[in-house]
């Protein structure tokens, strides 16, 4: 069980010189240990003493957990500094003394008394060990085995990675083995002090004789809390995180003997574990962080209103992104209006019409995308089937309402069947998979209700271009004054509730926009700073009249920043359309930009490396955020100095997304013919190919963290310093062991640590290697700049300059568009 602190463990003794590690035996008594990893028979450990595992990593022995004075019998990393227990033996039976005793009995088993001898736990193998040993192994499982056994490595009698706890470790296979009917599962500890089995469990549902289309469920009691989407050969369709990725290697294996799911970590001194506990982020994937010495969730879940199980209803369709957030699924409609008005959607949905099993007058089907597959429990698989065939097996049951491939690698296969209502659903945007709808012929030929038209909308965004969506249906809903005609797909609408704020309101709080409130320009219009009439400051930008290009991104930035909502993303108050003026309103940074700090002589004084660092580290998480965390996965394009603004605390926050483009959940990359962004900043393959992804948004902040270390502009340094690039030159200070020779000279003669320096180059370099799927995902990132794990070696950088830009083939029209800062640049292929 992890704890947040190691006061909930009863581990810290205040002192005057802070927080002293001791236990709650005399500290002398607790530093007697036996320094070996192996129980032989007719010894013990007794309370007092432990097992460490030979590499050091795990910690064998007694303990007491919170505030209470019970003992028991767990294992604990050795290494961590807040006591992490993540395996206990006798976790609803405590000792009550300090005088228990772990050791081997007569039959070959792992016993643990009490002071009476009495039995208070032990493992119960039925096979006869020679010679039996008890190891705690350095992947922290401790094992049973027989010493005599050549095979005695692999073949253990007992071990504890098959009676797990709260923790999964890694290498641990938790789930199903058929042949033995063992199950591993989780349950949470009742509380801090009490590690015997909460309300909660967690494990891998599947049975057999009902084809059972496993996946892994968090149920409360007996009760469904929480469902992850069963397994589709890639990942599971409802935990997005479960993506292939560059922190961990996962595997889920499903054949007649065993279904389970495994990870191990790509970097072995990264330690990372997944967890689940009592409060609200039930199921955790966290990884310890040694720069601040504390546990960092990786992911969670239930993440939000829409992962808690069957939330909308039978055959309700849950959008996070909607209000409300559920929706019955096109051809049904609340089975209680009056009580779906109140938001109670827990009756959920029924049909409009009635399926027809007549011949003459067959159903059909309807295919919606990005959803999480609904609940398994009434479900037929055949693993060999192709979709043609599994639609006809639907199709000849009327009892049948949906069908999809169970594994989407390739093209696809195998079958899944659904049969009566569908719980569950939830609509994915950065993933899930496709599902086949029966419908009755009316709705194949159109007859809909209004609702679809809000279904259709989400499930539509994941694969269309973000410039033909609707930016500002936010702003016209409210317009007294004009009504635009807007951009649409198939007539569809899309409210994102934006506020609306009047031109004159506007006007007056930036004084009429005066010259002195401008606080710069970008490549689409000027910036100015306002006041509200209720004293709020207020960043106001004014598309220029002139930019025909400039009313795409405008509106693509309405709509995908109105989505975000993160510490480290610019924050947008509301937007404004009257007459020829398009402006969007943010709230106010009063350190303006990244880029007059670290480029200025006298500013950059001001910039000591404590606040670089976490400007780093801000920009890092934000990234990751629109990468992995957000509802929508958005690709940024334009990462840059001069796009992170800075708060009254200097803390970073990323903006402009006039670029920025929305994927769909199985899109890795997309290819423009349109090259938009900043020279210095751009990615070769996005430079050279127009190819775009998370890769390249990748390099970006790669390039900006050597920017913020090295205090030199990227766009320029070559001719500047009449050598290579700045990826370059810090490429090859790396090669030549002189890597400080990058820092900016204003950190050098300021207190700075140079480890943590070190690393962020590094992890720099690590971004800006030539190839793209070389790059770390920015969830990997946060993890290297938060840790001391040890870093891969760089590979050969992407060296482009403005100089590679002009030598692209001559087919490319001259630069349309640039801003006063660093040049922006819009390359259109000619037709």
């Amino acid at each position: 069980m992890l704890v947040n602190s190691q006061a909930d463990r009863g581990l810290i003794r205040s002192t005057s010189a802070g927080p002293t590690l001791v236990s709650r035996e005399e500290s002398v008594e607790f530093a007697v240990f036996s320094a070996v990893d192996i129980i032989e028979p007719f010894k013990s450990i007794s309370d007092g003493t432990t097992l460490i595992s030979n590499g050091g990593s795990f910690e064998l022995g007694f303990f007491s957990p919170g505030n209470s004075n019970n003992r028991y019998v767990g294992i604990w990393y050795k290494n961590i500094p807040v006591r992490t227990v993540v395996w206990v033996a006798n976790r609803c039976n405590p000792i009550t003394d300090s005088f228990g005793s772990l050791t081997i009995n007569g039959t070959g088993n792992l016993v643990l008394s009490s002071q009476n001898t009495s039995l208070v736990w032990s493992t119960s193998t039925s096979k006869q060990a020679k010679k039996p040993i008890v190891q705690l192994l350095d992947s922290g499982n401790l094992v049973l085995r027989d010493q005599e056994d050549v095979n005695s490595e692999t073949n253990y009698l007992w071990q504890s990675f098959d009676y797990p706890s709260d923790t999964v470790l890694p290498n641990m296979k938790f789930g199903w083995d058929l042949k033995s009917g063992l199950n591993r599962r989780l349950s949470a500890w009742k509380n801090w002090d009490d590690p015997c089995p909460g309300d909660f469990t967690y494990g891998v549902e599947f049975d057999p004789r009902l084809h059972r289309y496993p996946e892994f469920v968090l149920r409360k009691g007996t009760t469904e809390f929480y469902r992850t989407g069963p397994w589709n050969g890639i990942y599971l369709s409802g935990l997005l995180e479960q993506r292939p990725n560059q922190f961990y290697n996962f595997q889920f294996v499903n054949n007649d003997d065993e279904v389970y799911y495994t990870y191990s970590l790509k970097n072995e001194s990264v330690i990372s574990i997944i967890v689940i506990n009592q409060t609200t982020s039930l199921r955790q994937r966290l990884t310890w962080i040694e720069e601040v010495q504390a546990w960092t969730p990786y992911s969670t879940a239930p993440r939000d209103d829409c992962d808690k199980f069957g939330v909308c209803g039978a055959n309700g369709n849950c959008m996070i992104n909607e209000n409300p957030i559920c929706q019955c699924i096109r051809g049904f409609k609340p089975k209680s209006q009056e009580t779906w008005n109140l938001m109670d959607w827990s009756k959920g949905c029924v049909r409009i019409n009635p399926l027809s099993c007549k011949e003459k007058d067959k159903d059909g089907f309807i295919k919606f995308s990005g959803l999480k597959l609904p609940d398994t429990t009434h479900t037929w698989v055949n693993k060999s089937m192709n979709l043609k065939d599994c639609r006809a097996i639907c199709l000849s049951n009327c009892s049948c309402m949906a069908y999809t491939n169970t594994d989407i690698r390739g093209e696809g296969s195998g079958c899944a069947i659904w049969y009566g209502d569908l719980i569950d659903l939830r609509q994915s945007p950065n993933g899930g998979q496709d599902l086949f709808f029966r419908m009755p012929r009316s709705e194949l030929d159109g007859k809909a209700d209004n609702m679809i038209r809000i279904v259709m909308v989400v499930a539509i965004i994941g694969g269309v271009s973000v410039t033909l969506l609707l930016g500002f249906c936010i702003c016209w809903r409210g317009s007294k004054d004009r009504n635009e005609e807007l951009s649409q797909n198939g007539g569809e609408e899309e409210d994102l509730e934006l506020p609306l704020l009047s031109l004159p309101s506007i006007t007056a709080a930036t004084e009429n926009f005066s010259l002195s409130n401008k606080l710069g320009e970008g490549g689409f219009g000027p910036v100015y700073r306002g006041r509200l009439e209720d004293g709020q400051e207020i960043a106001v930008k004014r598309l220029s009249i002139s930019s025909e290009q400039g009313v795409e991104e405008l509106k693509n930035e309405v709509k995908t920043i109105a989505k975000l909502q993160h510490r480290n993303l610019v924050k947008l108050i509301g937007c404004c359309i009257q007459a020829e003026e398009k402006l969007l309103v943010y709230e106010y940074m009063p350190n303006k930009s990244l880029d007059l700090f670290i480029f200025d002589q006298k500013q950059g004084k001001l910039l000591e490396w404590s606040k670089r660092f976490q400007i780093i580290c801000g920009i890092a998480r934000g990234l990751q955020y629109l990468h992995q965390d957000s509802r929508l996965r958005i690709i940024h394009r334009d990462l840059k100095a001069s796009n992170i603004l800075l708060d009254n605390e200097m803390s970073p926050k990323i903006s402009d997304f006039g670029l920025a483009r929305i994927f769909k959940g199985d899109q890795t990359e997309e290819q423009t013919g349109r090259v938009i962004g900043t020279y210095g900043y751009m990615a070769p393959e996005y430079a050279s190919e127009g190819l775009f992804s998370i890769w390249s948004d990748v390099f970006s902040f790669g390039v900006l963290v050597l920017e913020i270390v090295s205090g030199k502009k990227s766009r320029g340094f070559h001719r500047e310093s009449r050598g290579p690039s700045l990826i370059g030159h810090a490429w090859t200070l790396q090669k030549d062991g002189s890597t400080l020779g990058l820092l900016d000279k204003h950190v050098r003669e300021s207190h700075h640590d140079v480890k943590q320096v070190l690393r962020c180059i590094h992890v720099g370099l690590l971004c800006v290697q030539q190839i793209p799927t070389d790059r770390p995902n920015m969830s990997s990132v946060v993890v290297m700049l938060g840790s001391e794990s040890e870093l891969p070696h760089p590979k050969l950088p992407g060296y482009f300059t403005e100089m590679d830009l002009a030598k692209r083939d001559h087919s490319l029209m001259e630069p349309e568009s640039y801003s006063t800062n660093e040049m922006s640049v819009s390359l259109l292929e000619a037709r």
